[in-house]
């Protein structure tokens, strides 16, 4: 919380090169099928969540933006290429998975459904395991090192031993 008790979210991009903070209530949470944003963020489909109502400040970079319609911008990481914003005239969204702690904005609401992937509903019910589970087909597992920026801001990044 910040000193006006308004909720702080913080996040950004896998490689750290774009970092961000947003200060007050979040909009809804959504997931969107539609083929754009199949095609933005190569998955399934996109969650976001509308920062509109909050301060938004990219604390670290600012993202690169594609044009991916009349009135759609959307910005991402130039150097690692993280999905990261979805900028239309009604707002700003950012993709839930780029903030520090996603599990905090579930969302409520799935847009776009007419492009909805046919097994998309059937994912939850797939066998689940473990990363550590596969060792055996991908042994690399095993002394696997992170690059990955971590879930919370850092004074500088990358750290110099990652270079």
């Amino acid at each position: 919380m910040s000193l006006d008790n308004k909720p702080v979210y913080t996040g950004g991009c896998q490689c750290g090169a774009v970092r961000f903070r947003v200060e007050g209530a979040l909009g809804d949470g959504s997931v969107c099928h539609c083929r754009m944003c199949q095609k933005a963020s190569g998955n399934f489909y996109l969650p976001l969540v509308s920062v509109r109502g909050a301060r938004l400040e990219w604390t670290r970079g600012k993202p690169a933006t594609f044009r991916s319609s009349n009135h759609v911008k959307r910005g991402f990481c130039s150097k690692c290429g993280t999905p990261l914003a979805f900028t239309a005239p009604d707002g700003t969204a950012l993709t839930i998975g780029a903030f520090d702690h996603p599990e905090e904005i579930a969302p409520v609401i799935q847009w776009g459904t007419e492009a909805k992937l046919p097994y998309v509903d059937a994912v939850p019910a797939l066998p689940e395991e473990e990363t550590m589970a596969d060792l055996g087909e991908a042994p690399y597992l095993a002394d696997l090192v992170s690059y990955q920026h971590p879930d919370h801001d850092t004074e500088t990044w990358p750290l110099k031993e990652q270079k």
